[in-house]
C-alpha cells in the first residue's frame, strides 16, 4: 500500500503581508500529480489545512477544487483531521457528503475512534485519524475531568482508536502534535497556553506502523524512523530559507513500512536572506523570491527597500547589520553575570569584530585585570 503524507497546508496564508494563494496553488497542483503519478492508495492531510479558523472565501474554493481533482483523477483514499490552526466544526462538516468507503474526516476529538479500512495484498490496514483538541473539549468527550495537558488528549485518543483496530491489521496515526525531540520553527502557534507543557511522549504511538504527523514545519522523524513529519509545504518564515520542503511516500508490506521517499516541492517563489551593502544587492541578479536583506551599511540610507524592490519585488523586510550587531551586544548584558572578566571581554569582541581574544591579547588583560586587583587589594 502507497501513502502520500502530507500537512500544514495553511491555505490562505500570507507571507509578510504578501498572498501565497499562487503559490499555494502550484503545491496543491503537485499533490494531486504525486499522488496520479504514484498510484497512490492513501492520500493524508495532517491538519492545519487553513491558516485560521475563518479562512477567506478564496482558501476555501481552491482547497475544495484540490479535493474535487483527487476524487477525479486519481483513486486515492483521503484522510484529513484538522489542526490547531483549524475550525474542527468547518473540517468536520467536509465528511458529511464524502464516500465513508474512500474518506475519513475528522474535526474534534470523539469518544469512539473508528479507523478507516483499506485492504493490500497483505491484509487490512487501518487509519485512525486523531484531529488536534484543546484540553476543554477533550475532557468533555471522553468525560474525563483528569485531561489537563495536550499528551494527555493524544493519550486518550490514542486509546480509542486502538479499541477499534481489527486484529492483525496493520495501523496508520494520523495526528496533529508537537512530539518530544521535534524541531519547531518561527511559523508554528504554540498548542497550550503559556506556561504549559505542549510536548507529547513518542511512546504515545506504541504499537503503531506508521504516525503521520502535522503541525511542526521542518520535515523530520521523531523517536523513531515510523514517526515523522512531512513539514509544510511553504516556508513561512525567514528562519526557513533555503529549506528543501517536501511531502513523504511511504509504502507499507505485511510487516509494516518497507521504504519511505521524500518528494521535493517545487516553487516559483523561494524563501532567502541576502547580506551586503544595498549597493551591492541591487547590483546583483534580481529575482521574485521573499527577500530578507541584512544591510551592512555603515550610513543612513534613503528609501532602501524602495530601492530594493526594483531588483527584488517581493522583498520583505531589511535588517541593517549595525543595529542586529547593537542588539547583540545588549543582549550580552544578560550573560555576564555568569562570565569571568576575560570571558565577558572575548565574547564582546567576538561579536563586534567576528573573532574573539587571541594569545597575546589574552596575557595583556589578564595582566591589567591582575593589577587592578593587586591595587583594590593594597587599599
Amino acid at each position: 500500500m502507497k501513502i502520500l503524507h502530507t500537512a500544514d497546508l495553511h491555505l490562505g496564508r500570507q507571507f509578510f503581508g504578501l498572498s501565497l494563494e499562487a503559490d499555494h496553488a502550484e503545491i496543491l497542483d503537485q499533490i494531486v500529480s504525486a499522488t496520479a503519478a504514484n498510484d497512490v492508495d492513501l492520500l493524508v492531510v495532517a491538519g492545519d489545512v487553513f491558516d485560521r479558523a475563518a479562512p477567506p472565501e478564496s482558501a476555501v474554493k481552491q482547497f475544495n477544487a484540490f479535493l474535487r481533482r483527487v476524487v477525479a483523477e486519481t483513486d486515492a483514499a483521503i484522510v484529513m483531521i484538522a489542526g490547531n490552526h483549524d475550525s474542527s466544526g468547518r473540517i468536520a462538516a467536509m465528511s458529511i457528503l464524502s464516500d465513508p468507503d474512500r474518506a475519513l474526516i475528522r474535526g474534534g476529538a470523539e469518544a469512539v475512534e473508528r479507523p478507516l479500512l483499506l485492504k493490500d495484498a497483505f491484509g487490512e490496514v487501518a487509519i485512525s485519524a486523531l484531529p488536534f483538541s484543546y484540553e476543554y473539549a477533550a475532557r468533555e468527550a471522553f468525560e474525563d475531568e483528569g485531561i489537563s495537558s495536550p499528551e494527555d488528549v493524544l493519550r486518550a485518543q490514542v486509546a480509542a482508536a486502538r479499541a477499534e483496530v481489527p486484529e492483525g491489521a496493520r495501523w496508520v496515526v494520523v495526528a496533529h502534535a508537537f512530539v518530544d525531540g521535534g524541531a519547531g520553527s518561527e511559523g508554528e502557534r504554540p498548542l497550550t497556553r503559556v506556561g504549559g507543557i505542549e510536548t507529547v511522549a513518542a511512546s504515545v504511538f506504541d504499537g503503531v506502523d506508521y504516525v503521520a504527523l502535522g503541525h511542526l514545519h521542518r520535515p523530520q522523524q521523531v523517536g523513531a524512523a515510523h514517526i515523522r513529519y512531512s513539514g509544510s509545504p511553504l516556508a513561512f518564515g525567514f528562519d526557513e530559507a533555503g529549506a528543501q520542503k517536501s511531502m513523504l511516500l511511504l509504502e507499507l508490506n505485511g510487516q509494516g513500512v518497507a521504504a519511505i521517499e521524500a518528494i521535493p516541492f517545487t516553487v516559483t517563489r523561494g524563501v532567502r536572506e541576502l547580506r551586503g551593502t544595498l549597493g551591492e544587492l541591487i547590483a546583483g541578479e534580481g529575482s521574485n523570491d521573499f527577500i530578507r536583506a541584512v544591510l551592512t551599511d555603515q550610513t543612513p540610507l534613503i528609501e532602501p527597500m524602495k530601492r530594493l524592490r526594483e531588483v527584488f519585488p517581493n522583498a520583505c523586510q531589511i535588517v541593517l547589520a549595525r543595529e542586529e550587531r547593537a542588539s547583540e551586544v545588549k543582549a550580552l548584558g544578560g550573560q555576564v553575570s555568569a562570565m569571568s572578566p576575560i570571558e565577558m571581554v572575548g565574547s564582546f569582541l567576538e561579536t563586534v569584530r567576528g573573532n574573539g581574544l587571541d594569545e597575546g591579547e589574552t596575557t595583556v588583560i589578564a595582566a591589567a585585570l591582575h593589577a587592578v586587583k593587586t591595587k583594590e587589594g593594597a587599599q
